[in-house]
């Protein structure tokens, strides 16, 4: 079946949230707690990476006929892999050199931030600093594209890490995410669940200055400390902000020495609602980037959070349940692997007369400078600069569209 047909085979309807328009799937012939991946969603990935490749073989004939060098070409585009599908040796590759990112000095200033220990604390600093900048706008999406990339490019660099940054595919271990590789806490695992505590979910508040009332969520099946896995004793130096209700904020906003252990509280209830077969199958249905955003991002501070906010909460705990804090959870990563995974697929499903999924941040309320465009900002612009701070090297928006663009060579199996 042709991507288009399948497109148009998840039917769709539209439901107001406080004046957003979110696309909702209905009667999708999908069973969204099946392990496997349903057939029309193969089709699509894997008509999307065939786009791909033909793109680089293309780029990379034409340049060689002007006699130049591509920096792109099939022999050298890396394809990230889901998770659970790496050996173990590659998963415990993987594994180590988050370790030894976390054992390296920081180059962040502790007159900047006290509470940055290591080079991973570098970038838990740069996402706190800038999250109100870089959710529900038009930066989002470019600026966590770069920010994912920079981090597999510290694990490689400095690190020796010889594979690509895996992402974490939500659907596929929606009805156990617990037990999934990535959670079960064997040596191979981004280490295991919080455990067990009697507890209610969290309660979501709006940041200061923003709109929207407190969302309550439903528990996991953890909350306490990780116990097993190569992270058992991992020390959480920065955060917490702020977002969760009767969570104080750790010293210096967020920024100050604060130890102490990774905490999760992962269950099913909220894979099954927010990360499921449909939320992918709809959000690569989408006809223009404000829906796709919609779908993946859903309205702020209403129930309908979408997979973004979803697994954010559905790895909770503690850094995972605070927005800012978030990437000191490793597993922040791999969610944010696939949030990448899933844009660039919609992107390479485009019409391939037209380059608009590359070049286009829309014109509804999260393509603006501000949070959701509250208080009214200017559209972002492809020149803006994607700031880095400490962790890495800046860009702009313009040079991370596309994965086989700029610097980037790599796509997603």
């Amino acid at each position: 079946m042709k991507a288009a047909n399948i497109l148009g085979s998840v039917l769709l309807a539209a439901v107001s949230v406080q004046g957003h328009v979110v696309p909702q799937a209905r009667d999708t012939p999908v069973n969204d707690l099946a392990p496997e991946e349903p057939s029309q969603l193969t089709a699509l990935l894997e008509d999307a990476r065939a786009k791909i490749i033909e793109e680089v073989t293309v780029n990379e004939r034409k340049m060689r006929k002007r006699g130049l060098t591509p920096s792109c070409t099939v022999s050298t585009l890396r394809f990230r892999r889901e998770y659970g599908s790496l050996s173990t040796s590659e998963r415990l590759a993987y594994v180590n050199a988050v370790k030894c990112l976390q054992a390296l000095p920081p180059r962040t200033p502790a007159s900047v931030a006290p509470g940055a220990k290591s080079r991973f604390d570098d970038f838990v600093v740069t996402h706190i600093q800038q999250t109100l900048n870089i959710h529900f706008s038009g930066n989002f999406q470019p600026w966590h594209r770069w920010f994912v990339y920079q981090y597999e490019k510290a694990l490689r660099d400095e690190c020796g890490y010889n594979g690509s940054q895996p992402y974490w595919d939500w659907p596929k271990y929606s009805s156990a995410p617990q037990d999934s590789p990535l959670f079960n806490g064997d040596p191979y695992s981004l280490g295991g669940n919080g455990q067990y505590i009697p507890h209610e979910g969290p309660v979501i508040v709006p940041p200061p200055g923003v709109g929207g009332g407190n969302i309550p969520l439903p528990a996991g099946l953890g909350g306490g400390y990780v116990t097993t896995g190569p992270f058992a004793n991992m020390t959480v130096n920065l955060g917490p902000v702020g977002g969760l209700e009767g969570v104080p904020a750790g010293p210096l906003g967020g920024l100050g020495y604060n130890p102490r252990g990774l905490k999760r509280d992962i269950g099913p209830a909220m894979n099954q609602r927010y990360a499921n077969w449909t939320t992918v199958l709809t959000l690569l249905s989408q006809p223009n980037i404000d829906a796709f955003r919609h779908v993946s991002e859903g309205v702020p501070y209403t129930p309908e959070i979408g997979p973004h906010g979803g697994v954010h909460y559905l790895i909770g705990g503690d850094p995972g349940g605070d927005l800012f804090t978030s990437p000191g959870d490793p597993a922040f990563w791999v969610h944010h692997g696939q949030m990448d995974r899933v844009w660039a697929v919609w992107q390479a499903l485009g019409s391939p007369s037209s380059t608009t999924r590359y070049t286009d941040l829309g014109s509804g309320p999260y393509a603006h400078q501000s949070w959701a465009n509250e208080p009214p900002s200017p559209l972002t612009p492809l020149t803006e600069v994607l700031e880095m701070g400490y962790a890495a090297p800046s860009t702009t928006i313009a040079n991370v569209m596309s994965t086989i663009g700029g610097e980037f060579c790599y796509f997603y199996l």
